[in-house]
């Protein structure tokens, strides 16, 4: 039974190609996912391990010069630690960000990882954290050095001067020296700028004072004796760990920020698998049908119906087992690939190999050859099943009114099922996600056991628009679109599985793209928003700055604190009276917004009736600074997105904060937005180029940016399952065509012309496209309002956008996959000798 088999799989191998083509696609993307996720694992915690090699203990303390109550590590503690036995040097460190600007005073970089630190040398003159290519280390207070990147994306040379903003006015500095180093911002593809200790120390923190410590120990001496040398000699905010702890904890981070990666481009591979299943019956089924005479014959010549099961599962192992193999070579392109891509997006990933693991080639193989045999498992069951004499008389082929009924009795119960799933998940808001999934998939196993139920009023709708725009060639595509009902349902199904999932993303992102729009467009009437690039607060001189413009006309700062009110904290932002409501839209409720000019207090209107405040209300408040005060609610108004809900005359909060958390400056100028504008509010910043000056299209682009790019990530993803649910109607269409030669040879021999024979296929393959099509996006668009109903409550205005214009284009592009899926076997029918095919049984 073996060899008959393999006989059987080299004896079709034209017709096994598009399962082998789903298969390998799926083995591809799983293979590829978890080789490019070890690869990435494997080098960032080589490169961990590598920057801690040399330390024993690292002691960290967050300070920060914004915040008071951390102090760090000072002079004479660092000193202590430098002379305890076996220590061979201890090293003090200080960092924040740094940003450098390009020769078009651009910001090199993302902000997030433009960073600034200290240069320390020891007694050879050298900091043993970098290695310097070119120049030296920067001493005094106008030198710095920089990373090799950066120098190179700047077209920096040593001697030049450099433009860098940090928290305050930008400043020129002359750079001293360029060198490498294995700093993790810096192979993030950020930037690392390198200041002299005594300016990183004013810069950051204060005069004689480090943020972290870094400890080396002499031949000989152990890390963990160190390790409790040094713990008595800090301060109660720091920590101290050893070089080893802190690199295992670092690569489980790595491992816990990879595996979400992971599971996301595993759940898109098992997509795309599940939709390669529907592929993969049906060419069986359709192979089994074809070589019913031939198995009834191994019955009738005595093989029993287990072993007429195992040869049809033998050839599916065979398949599955040979599209396993090209797919896994196919995943190791993809994982280079999707590596080398990383890299050109600025994705900087350290150097490593290519890493293969076990669970790898385990995972390619088993899920290759297991979908192949379970998918082929009904077909096997159902040859195995028919009597030798049936078989040869074909009576088999009919499909009892008994199974129909059992089938279609449990697709419906699944749809209702599911169906109720959804809707029950919708009504609980944000509780009911995981009811909603649960139900879409019941539903969507449903619907897929009902599609061939469905197809036949379905597609008797378009029959009459078919007859009329292209006559026979439209009714005979109609008619055999419907002839084995079983056949279509499969072949829409795949289709159906991709539209319901690109549809239900697109409707639910095109809603919270609108809603995002409205929400900035109803809310802000600033002209311009100002912020850092690294996402940290605006320096107070920035605020100044813009106040004293002539081209700014309004300007308040969203400026951040918390206040404690009866035991219960609340987020507090710190504005500008009069100037507030002129960059902002705040409907007032009750009272008046003009009462923060008098040192009262504006509170939102969700907040308001929660605590039973309203105009008049006098509240005891506790600041940050643990002092306290009695402030009166002047006006209640309605909450918004950009401000917090309670808004304080920035003076008065000003006086509990010694760094102000100034987190954006909202303005409107003279003219409103302009270039004009544009460049005097730069200008008035200093022309800083970690500033980010955004207008009001900017601002929505930001807010939406995340929506249309999750959209691009999922839609691309997601094209590997259309893919293979081309390849399913490819498949179909050949073999159904295969199967007809005899039907399309008598077609010929009565006046269809090979035109319309070609016709007749395109217009087959487009009915059950669409058809599949019209499916999917039904069930997405349900879907969509779901779960955008269970995100309601979160987003202001929110309405149901369902998003005509992309589903039309879904449809038109179903339409072409059905024509361009019909170009060979359409070719092949009208390529038929019609005596030869009339011959052929």
């Amino acid at each position: 039974m073996f060899r008959t088999a393999l006989r059987n799989v080299l004896a079709h191998k034209a017709r096994l190609l598009m399962t082998v083509l789903a298969v390998m696609l799926g083995v591809a993307f799983v293979s590829g996912t978890l080789v490019f996720t070890d690869t990435l694992g494997n080098a960032f915690r080589n490169q961990s391990a590598k920057s801690y090699d040399d330390v024993a203990v690292a002691v960290t303390t967050h300070a920060d010069r914004r915040d008071d109550k951390t102090s760090g590590i000072d002079a004479a503690t660092l000193k202590k630690i430098q002379g305890l036995d076996g220590v061979a040097t201890a090293t003090g460190r200080v960092s924040g960000f740094a940003g450098v600007a390009d020769p078009d005073g651009k910001l090199i970089g993302n902000g997030w990882s433009n960073t600034g630190a200290n240069f320390s040398p020891g007694e050879n003159g050298k900091d043993t954290s970098y290695t310097f290519v070119d120049g030296r280390g920067p001493t005094g207070d106008d030198r710095i050095a920089l990373d090799k990147e950066t120098a190179k994306k700047g077209e920096y040379q040593v001697g030049d001067r450099v433009r860098v903003a940090t928290n305050g006015p930008v400043k020129e500095y002359t750079l001293s020296g360029v060198f490498t180093t294995e700093d993790g911002a810096v192979n993030a593809g950020g930037s690392l700028v390198l200041f002299d200790t005594p300016v990183a120390q004013q810069l950051y923190l204060k005069p004689g004072w480090f943020q972290d410590v870094t400890v080396t120990a002499a031949a000989g001496a152990s890390d963990r004796k160190l390790l409790d040398a040094v713990e008595p000699l800090l301060p109660k905010d720091a920590t101290a760990q050893t070089g080893k702890v802190l690199a295992d904890d670092q690569a489980k981070q790595i491992e816990s920020g990879l595996s979400n990666l992971n599971t996301m481009l595993l759940a898109f591979a098992a997509i795309a698998l599940f939709v390669g299943i529907f592929l993969i019956a049906n060419t069986f089924t359709m192979l089994v049908a074809q070589r019913t005479k031939e198995l009834a014959l191994l019955r009738a010549v005595g093989a029993s119906r287990r072993q007429v099961k195992r040869s049809v599962l033998l050839e599916a192992a065979v398949v599955g087992a040979l599209a396993s193999v090209i797919g896994f070579l196919l995943g190791l392109g993809l994982a280079t690939g999707l590596r080398s891509a990383m890299s050109l997006i600025g994705g900087k990933i350290p150097a490593g190999p290519l890493v293969v693991s076990p669970v790898a080639v385990g995972a390619a193989f088993a899920v290759g050859i297991l979908i192949t045999v379970l998918a082929a498992w009904l077909p096997a069951r159902r040859a195995a099943k028919i009597a030798p004499v049936a078989a040869m008389s074909s009576v088999h082929a009919v499909a009892t009114t008994k199974s129909l009924v059992v089938r279609n009795s449990i697709g419906g119960v699944l749809t209702l099922l599911g169906a109720a799933g959804i809707v029950a998940g919708a009504a609980a808001g944000s509780d009911g996600r995981t009811i909603i999934g649960i139900g879409a998939f019941v539903a969507l196993i449903g619907v897929i056991v009902l599609i061939p139920l469905l197809s036949r009023p379905v597609i008797a709708l378009v029959r009459p628009i078919l007859l009329k725009l292209f006559g026979v060639s439209g009714k005979l595509a109609a008619q055999n679109a419907v002839r084995n009902p079983r056949r279509t349902g499969a072949t829409a199904s795949a289709l159906a599985i991709g539209l319901t999932l690109v549809t239900g993303i697109s409707v639910l992102g095109v809603t919270l793209g609108q809603a995002v729009d409205r929400m900035t467009t109803d809310n802000i009437r600033a002209d311009y928003m100002i912020s850092m690039a690294s996402g940290d607060s605006l320096d107070e001189s920035a605020l100044t700055a813009l106040e004293k413009s002539d081209a700014v006309v309004a300007v308040s700062p969203q400026q951040a604190a918390s206040i404690k009110v009866e035991g219960t904290y609340h987020s507090v932002s710190g504005v500008t009276p009069g100037d507030v409501q002129k960059v902002f839209s705040l409907k007032t409720v009750s009272g008046s917004l003009d009462s923060l000019g008098d040192g009262e207090i504006a509170v939102g209107d969700k907040t308001a009736k929660s605590n039973g405040w309203k105009p008049g209300t006098s509240l005891p408040v506790t600041y940050d600074d643990d002092k306290k005060d009695t402030l009166t609610v002047g006006a209640v108004y309605e909450e918004n997105e950009f401000l917090s809900p309670v808004l304080m005359p920035r003076n008065i909060l000003t006086a509990h904060q010694s760094h102000p958390d100034i987190r954006e400056i909202w303005l409107r100028t003279d003219g409103g937005a302009s270039k004009a504008n544009e460049r005097a509010v730069v200008d008035a910043l200093g022309d800083n180029p970690a500033m980010s000056v955004m207008d009001r299209q900017d601002i929505r682009d930001t807010f939406g940016g995340f929506i249309s790019m999750a959209l691009n990530i999922m839609y691309g993803l997601l094209a590997m399952a259309l893919i293979i649910a081309v390849l399913g109607v490819v498949n179909t269409l050949a073999m159904s065509v295969f199967e007809r030669q005899q039907e399309i040879g008598m077609l010929r021999a009565i006046g269809l012309d090979r035109r319309k024979v070609k016709r007749m296929i395109r217009l087959e393959a487009v009915v059950i496209s669409v058809f599949g099509a019209v499916v999917g996006v039904a069930l997405g668009t349900f879907l969509g309002w779901a779960i955008g109903r269970t995100l309601a409550s979160s987003i202001p205005d929110y309405a149901l956008v369902i998003p005509w214009d992309r589903i039309a284009v879904f449809l038109v592009l179903a339409a072409l996959v059905g024509v361009l899926a019909s170009l060979w076997p359409a070719r092949s029918a009208a390529k038929l000798n019609m005596l030869t095919a009339i011959k052929t049984e």
